[in-house]
């Protein structure tokens, strides 16, 4: 009898210690909670500008939303708006700043969500614009042919999408317009590239320029806006697929408070001059047309 009992006593120890592990084995592979200290929400944005700026505007964006909802986040800059795609997609990124082409391509191959539209000079849109120097001889579209060209990136709207459209538009093959195009980067890089002559003309949003006139006060004089695109979305914030409807919330919740105090709509202008956020996603049926039309493969991928 002592020895059953002996045997149960094994037993039973063996079951709870067996719990016991399952329950810690559990623990560890959920990890910390998104939004906690030991797994801070991760915010990337796109290369658009000055990475430095944009790094040290997400940095204090970042405090700011500490303050406002108690979550932890951990901000960076991409080096290209498909890397924000894809981060998206592999679970890597929880929140992105996305312009709209790179929007529509994420939530297409990856159901990323629309939190906000952002408005900048009290619009929730803006246009791209093609600049070439000044003192080029480079009058029309038409004079662009058989030139060297910059855009931003495949995934960039303002600065490949639609300058690319506005060409098909009046009855020119963007792909074989010009004799040689390069993807520079961002939208700062292309305006110094035809600022220093390295190519004949670029795409850029509007007003670019403004953004490098205290490093090159003449650059208003030196390079002229040729065209301008139509109207386009303005840049977007998401958030993956499969993070929690509650963060969600708070996120949104915490961004909104930022856009009403003036310490929290200054952060948001030093980072991509925003203005304000609203919430409409069909602001993106115009881009989606634009890529049907211009035969574009749902691939963020150059």
């Amino acid at each position: 009898m002592a020895q059953g009992k002996s045997s149960a006593s094994v037993a039973l120890a063996w079951v709870v210690s067996l719990l016991g592990c399952l329950v810690w084995s559990t623990a560890v592979a959920a990890g910390p909670e998104p939004g906690s200290p030991g797994r801070p929400l991760t915010m990337m944005f796109v290369p658009s500008g000055d990475s430095q700026v944009i790094l040290k505007g997400g940095a204090e964006l970042s405090r700011a939303l500490l303050k406002e909802t108690g979550l932890h986040f951990k901000t960076s800059v991409a080096t290209s708006y498909a890397a924000v795609i894809e981060a998206m997609g592999g679970g890597k990124t929880d929140i992105g700043w996305l312009p709209p082409l790179s929007y529509v391509l994420a939530k297409q191959k990856h159901g990323v969500e629309l939190l906000f539209v952002v408005v900048r000079f009290g619009s929730p849109f803006y246009k791209g614009q093609i600049v070439v120097r000044a003192d080029s001889g480079i009058q029309t579209l038409g004079d662009l042919q058989g030139k060297t060209f910059a855009y931003v990136d495949p995934a960039s709207t303002s600065g490949h999408l639609y300058p690319k459209s506005l060409l098909a538009s009046q009855g020119y093959n963007p792909d074989r317009f010009f004799s040689r195009v390069v993807f520079a980067g961002s939208h700062n890089a292309v305006l110094l590239s035809v600022l220093k002559g390295e190519v004949d003309g670029g795409a850029t949003y509007d007003d670019v320029r403004a953004t490098v006139v205290k490093s090159y006060p003449d650059v208003f004089k030196k390079v002229r806006v040729l065209a301008y695109t139509q109207d386009i979305p303005n840049n977007t914030v998401t958030v993956r697929k499969g993070l929690p409807p509650a963060l969600i919330q708070r996120v949104k919740e915490g961004l909104r408070a930022l856009t009403r105090s003036p310490e929290g709509s200054e952060i948001l202008k030093k980072v991509y001059g925003v203005e304000g956020l609203v919430d409409l996603d069909g602001l993106f049926d115009p881009v989606r047309e634009t890529s049907r039309l211009l035969g574009l493969e749902m691939n963020p991928d150059p």
